[in-house]
Order: C-alpha cells, then structure tokens, then sequence
C-alpha cells in the first residue's frame, strides 16, 4: 500500500516506512547482579542493554507488550510477564504485587511518557531506572515528503513531534494513531482515527480498510 507510511526505520510489507524517529543506545555499564528482575517498555530497551552485557538474558523480563516480547524472546532472554494493556500506567499497575520485594531494573529511554516508575516507587518497589537510549528526530533533509492522501500511522508521541517538524500538515493527510496516550500528543487541529488495536500492523491494516473503502 503506497499510500500508507509507518514512521520507523523498521520497513513492513504492506506500508512504506518514513523513519522520522531514529535512536541512540547508551553503552552505560551496569552490574545486573544487584538486580532479581528487568522492565522493558521498548524493544529498543531489550536491544540497548544486550549491546553491553549480555547477562540480562538470565533474568526475569517483565515486556509491555508483543513487540516488546518478540525482541526479548529473539535474543533468548527469558520473559515472565507480558502486559495486558501496552500503556505504561496500566502495566505498572498489573506488576507491582508481583514484583513486591524484588530489586528491580527500569531499562528506559530519556523521556517517558507513563508514569510507570512513580506508580511502581509509590508502591514500595525496589525500583531503579537506567537511561540506556534516547529517541531522536531524524533529519530532515534525509527524507521525503508523503504525497497527498497518503494515511500516516503514528506509533508514539515522538512520531509526532518529529513528523511535524518536517512536514507540514495537509489537510488531505489521514491520521491513524496507535493508542489514546498518543492520541493526547495530536494537536487539536488534526483529525485522527484511534486504533483499536495497539500494534502497527493494526493501524496498516485499518488504514487498508479505510483506503478499500475509499474512506
């Protein structure tokens, strides 16, 4: 579908990818031992710490969701909850007996959106968070406009940041947006669909449904 773009750098078959977000993985060293359990919400957070020490492998995963999961279980770590909701507030929420008097490890990204470590400290968690990526805007210069109609999935709150700052809104645009927390970065004067679902492929899916019926 030539008329549907995913803003990542990672490319699916039936859309074309506009990599408007770009990351940069932290080779901070960290001594795993002290820790019994790790909390991903990105698979670029699996990726990130299996760049400097691989021993994260041998410890309990908690993932936010299937995306997350898949990179943990690709590099043979070893997953022991999958969230139920893929927001970080209702994650936190379903963990936090279960990590009840366990030294746990946040492997997280500069910014978050959630309030996944407030709601787990609060919680009596043993939490300790390591910054080890930054999402960053790609530039510019490097990528080409979407033509008009196109439908333009975004996946997270830094899709629209950067998008915006390259491009200009057309009113002929269609928005898809991945989940309500995203949905709450949209500025006010661009009209979305919301996902039911909260994975890529879904959006590219919808947004064919719409292009079928010539939404």
């Amino acid at each position: 579908m030539n008329k549907i773009f995913v803003l990542s750098q990672k490319e699916f078959v039936s859309a074309r990818n506009l990599p408007v977000i770009i990351f940069e993985y932290f080779d901070k060293k960290v001594d795993l031992s002290n820790y019994d359990a790790l909390i991903f919400t990105s698979k670029n957070g699996v990726l990130a710490i299996d760049r400097v020490d691989q021993g994260w492998k041998a410890l309990p995963s908690y993932s936010i969701g299937s995306g997350t999961s898949k990179a943990i279980k690709a590099l043979d770590g070893k997953i022991v909850y999958e969230a139920k909701s893929s927001y970080g507030d209702d994650f936190a929420k379903e963990i936090k007996k279960q990590l009840q008097e366990k030294r746990v490890l946040f492997l997280r990204p500069k910014v978050v959106t959630s309030h996944l470590n407030t709601i787990l400290k609060e919680a009596g968690i043993a939490l300790e968070e390591l910054v080890i990526y930054e999402t960053k805007c790609n530039d510019c210069e490097k990528l080409t406009t979407p033509p008009k109609n196109a439908y333009i999935i975004f996946s997270s709150p830094s899709t629209i940041t950067c998008f915006l700052k390259c491009f200009s809104w057309d009113e002929s645009y269609k928005a898809i947006v991945i989940g309500t927390k995203t949905a709450s970065f949209m500025p006010s004067d661009i009209p979305y669909i919301l996902s039911k679902k909260q994975t890529i492929d879904a959006c590219i899916a919808l947004a064919a449904e719409k292009i079928k019926k010539n939404y």
